[in-house]
């Protein structure tokens, strides 16, 4: 009847012996992180740059040419892709100088060149984001994240200690920070979808924190006489069922989703993977070998459901 069981009842795994050198790599990694956001930066999409943005789908396009006669427009430096399919092609346009009027006018006059090359070219959407909203959504967006792990951390820190607090804001520092890194490395499109994911891995992230935290409170209580370093050890083998099962089905939806679910989420989902990999990494090196450092208080004997060592 334990089929489900991932891990062995009793086993014991060793992470504080690592935990030195995975912080080492997480803090390589954070810093490289930073170094491709200072140099690289982000590959802001329509939402935070401003602009217009064209899809059409038509079997006869070559981006080639495409390219070649849509730049000979001067209409700024264009950048044309491939949408999923082969016929699907995105058009991002910079913003024009001038008003609404100038956008619409390099809007008809890209669609006129498509359609004099590509007489059945479909026009599936035109989107277009002024420069003072995306300037806003830039900020509205930062804002968002930072209230979200300060929020997080003031939750931890009634919950718990403040030691915890601490712990569980740098694990989701550190998951924010690898994957804005992994954005600027690949230069894959960051707009408003990947915010969302963003929100959505502090989340994920401090739910699995809040187990981890919680058992090691408990076990602080109940083997009051047991090292630090084994009791954590102890901990995390405790819940590393649980992390393993919430990981990989939350794993296996999100790759159904990068399959099948197309282009226009693809960013949100790359993000969401690679958040609930280091979300599930930082539970177990970042979180709880902090606790080793700042030492968190033993409960007295006279604390309420205290337990005897067995």
């Amino acid at each position: 009847m334990k089929l489900l069981q991932l891990v062995p009842s009793g086993l014991r795994v060793p992470f504080m012996r690592w935990h030195k050198p995975a912080i080492a790599l997480s803090a390589s990694l954070l810093l490289g992180s930073v170094v491709l956001l200072f140099t690289m930066g982000l590959n802001f999409g329509i939402d935070f740059k401003g602009g217009t943005l064209i899809e059409i789908q038509t079997p006869e396009a070559d981006l080639g040419d495409l390219r070649s006669e849509l730049n000979a427009l001067g209409l700024g430096d264009l950048s044309l892709q491939e949408f999923g399919a082969s016929d699907d092609i995105l058009i991002r346009l910079p913003l024009q100088p001038g008003e609404d009027s100038e956008q619409q006018n390099a809007v008809l006059l890209v669609q006129g060149k498509i359609s004099e090359m590509y007489p059945g070219v479909d026009f599936r959407r035109v989107e277009f984001v002024g420069p003072q909203v995306s300037g806003e959504l830039i900020e509205k967006g930062t804002q968002a994240v930072l209230v979200a792990i300060l929020l997080m951390m003031v939750y931890i820190w009634f919950r718990f200690e403040w030691q915890f607090g601490v712990g569980a804001v740098l694990a989701l520092i550190h998951d924010v920070g690898l994957t804005i890194g992994l954005f600027c490395l690949f230069q894959f499109d960051f707009d408003l979808p990947v915010v969302a994911a963003l929100l959505t891995i502090v989340g994920y992230s401090m739910n699995d924190t809040v187990v981890v935290y919680d058992r090691v409170r408990e076990n602080l209580r109940k083997y009051k006489q047991e090292g630090l370093p084994d009791l954590i050890d102890r901990s995390l083998s405790d819940t590393l069922s649980r992390t393993i099962m919430t990981s990989l089905t939350t794993l296996l939806a999100l790759a159904s989703l990068y399959v099948f679910g197309g282009e226009v989420i693809r960013p949100f989902v790359m993000a969401m993977i690679w958040g609930v990999l280091v979300g599930t990494y930082s539970s177990l090196f970042i979180a709880a070998p902090f606790l080793l450092y700042v030492k968190p208080i033993r409960r007295s004997d006279d604390d309420e459901d205290d337990e005897e060592t067995p």
